[in-house]
């Protein structure tokens, strides 16, 4: 068996996310489910943990979920986080440039956008459909790798705009102190959060009850560590209702 939750998962908080799981873990067993003891983390605890028939319990992003695993696993269920102006169960990519930029979004026409990969909804997906509503257009480079590496690139002059998870760019700027040298300069609009996964075959009901008597049960400042407020029953159309813009690559081609 395998668990993970590696999508925020950070020095910071990973003690918090450790103590969630095991709530989590004590719920399943209760219920007659088999649970890993621990988290796995590492590279392990992405695409090896949400393509394994062994997955217990994971964190994907709305994404990898539509473009591959929608008919691999099974859904549990998106996380709240009370991103502001989000319905529950939501979030939304926040675009930051240096500071000292004074420009607004419209003015970043033609710009170069730090993103992380080409299958992440928050720094890839939404921000292509957003322009594309916007009528603008971004330049790209390579892909940074992560979130935290693409708010970096733009701290340090090495990209124009970057588009970030709203949750992750909450933790930034709890613990990050180049996120001191970012301004938000507008967002998305909204789309169903990070989806809790199992395997395919499991019951998604009980592993919903699951999550949610944890969340009820993790410590307040547990969750104000994780930004966690709950679980919302969302349905796999949900997720594939959401556009998939061009990949980077078909998008290089254009310029």
């Amino acid at each position: 068996m395998i668990a993970s939750l590696g999508m925020y998962d950070r020095a910071e908080t990973s003690a918090a996310n450790d103590r969630f799981w095991a709530l989590i873990r004590d719920n399943l067993r209760d219920a007659g489910e088999s649970a890993p003891d621990a988290l796995t983390r590492g590279a392990d605890a992405y695409w090896t943990a949400w393509q394994s028939p062994e997955l217990s319990f994971s964190q994907t992003c709305g994404f990898p979920y539509r473009a591959r695993l929608h008919g691999q696993v099974t859904l549990i269920g998106a996380a709240d986080y009370g991103v502001e102006g989000c319905p529950a169960g939501h979030y939304a990519s926040v675009y930051v440039t240096r500071r000292d930029d004074a420009r607004d979004l419209m003015q970043f026409d033609g710009a170069l956008l730090a993103y992380n990969e080409g299958l992440s909804q928050s720094g890839w997906a939404a921000p292509q459909n957003h322009a594309a509503e916007l009528g603008i257009g971004f330049r790209i480079g390579a892909a940074s790798g992560g979130h935290a590496q693409s708010a970096r690139a733009v701290a340090e002059g090495d990209a124009e705009i970057a588009a970030l998870d709203a949750v992750t760019w909450r933790l930034l700027q709890r613990h990050e102190p180049m996120a001191a040298a970012l301004r938000e300069v507008g967002r998305t609009p909204p789309t169903p959060a990070l989806p809790y996964i199992t395997a395919a075959g499991r019951d998604g009901a009980l592993y919903f009850a699951a999550v949610k008597a944890a969340i009820a049960d993790l410590p307040p400042p547990d969750r104000e560590t994780l930004c966690l407020k709950g679980i919302v029953a969302l349905t796999r159309s949900d997720y594939l209702a959401v556009p998939t813009p061009p990949t980077p690559a078909e998008v290089a081609l254009r310029k």
